[in-house]
């Protein structure tokens, strides 16, 4: 449903045309330092505008609601909400009649028997990531807090963009890219001008490390650590893959190119595995990469099928859509990150 988590609990709620949009948090300890000025950073990181990103500009003021007092969580559960203002309802009135190929258009009007809000996605959008980025500024908040934990499992979560539109990073001579970096690699910047100037949009692949975990979390089978990742970042609107350590170049290697001998400190002296064997934390860097599909609503012409003609018919997506998603979606990627590990690690 619309809830993951087995201590720590994440709920998010609201659709991207409706009044307002938000998460409930349950399992938060109390006595976390929390106010709506720490949520700023990671929301900024999200926030549209930027060429390639969406023209729809939300204030995305957190407001808590419950769960705080005097500026300390109070382990009740903990409500943000976020008002929604600058919508353009009417662009969406098509769909009814010709559903987005790509999108959830029509699993969602056949699952919910035409109820659902079809407005700007509906439960369905992107927008829907903002109360995950705020769960995750939580989340992360309860990993940081040695005091609450009794020990610091791990210091930070970092994802980047490695790849855009088919160019990796490493042909550009770069290591690192964030949308609030000052400068866009010329390569990137080329071809989202290409896919804006053609009505298309485009995809890229986002890698997430965790550099300094302790060994020991996660269990062997349905809680390891990566079947926990993965079901959190396939809940992300767009994620088509995620692989971990080699991934799938694993499958083309011997055992001998794969494996992580262990040096003498009892730690692996490679991560072929990305820091898990056995469904459990070895001590490594947990690394990973996310797979994002290009942006479904395109303005370029499409042929699909109108059903109030019967017929085959040309779409062109009217309406305020990212070219690339991605662009704003590391933050989002670390967000999932987070929720899974805390609730790892409040359940260890």
């Amino acid at each position: 449903m619309n809830t993951i988590g087995r201590k720590f609990r994440v709920s998010i709620f609201g659709e991207s045309h409706g009044e307002l949009i938000g998460v409930v948090l349950d399992g938060v300890p109390a006595g976390l330092e929390l106010c709506e000025q720490d949520f700023e950073q990671d929301i900024l990181r999200r926030k549209s505008g930027a060429k390639g990103t969406t023209p729809r500009i939300e204030s995305d003021r957190p407001t808590i609601v419950s769960g705080i007092f005097e500026g300390h969580t109070t382990g009740a559960p903990l409500t943000v909400i976020f008002r929604n203002g600058n919508t353009h309802s009417s662009d969406y009135e098509l769909f009814a009649a010709m559903p987005r190929p790509g999108h959830a258009d029509l699993t969602a009007a056949l699952k919910w028997d035409d109820c659902q809000d079809p407005r700007g996605g509906g439960h369905f959008s992107g927008r829907l990531t903002l109360p995950v980025v705020a769960a995750g500024v939580v989340a992360k908040k309860i990993l940081a807090d040695a005091t609450m934990l009794d020990e610091t499992p791990f210091t930070a979560v970092n994802a980047r963009i490695v790849e855009l539109g088919g160019i990796p990073a490493e042909s550009l001579e770069m290591t690192k890219f964030e949308t609030a970096d000052p400068e866009m690699p010329a390569g990137w910047q080329e071809a989202i001008d290409q896919a804006i100037k053609e009505g298309d949009s485009l995809g890229a692949i986002i890698e997430c490390t965790v550099p300094d975990i302790d060994p020991g979390y996660g269990e062997p089978f349905w809680d390891s650590v990566e079947s926990m990742i993965a079901h959190a970042i396939f809940s992300v609107p767009g994620v088509r893959g995620i692989e971990f350590g080699d991934g799938f170049r694993a499958a083309r290697m011997k055992g001998s190119e794969h494996n992580d001998p262990i040096g003498p400190d009892g730690r692996p002296m490679k991560n072929g595995a990305g820091g898990v064997n056995g469904g459990i934390s070895k001590g490594a860097p947990i690394v990973f990469r996310v797979a994002f599909k290009p942006t479904s609503s395109i303005r370029k012409a499409q042929q699909t099928f109108n059903f109030q003609t019967g017929e085959m018919d040309t779409l062109e997506v009217p309406g305020r859509h990212d070219v690339c998603f991605a662009l704003r979606a590391p933050v989002v990627v670390e967000a999932m990150t987070a929720i899974t590990l805390a609730d790892l690690v409040l359940v260890k």
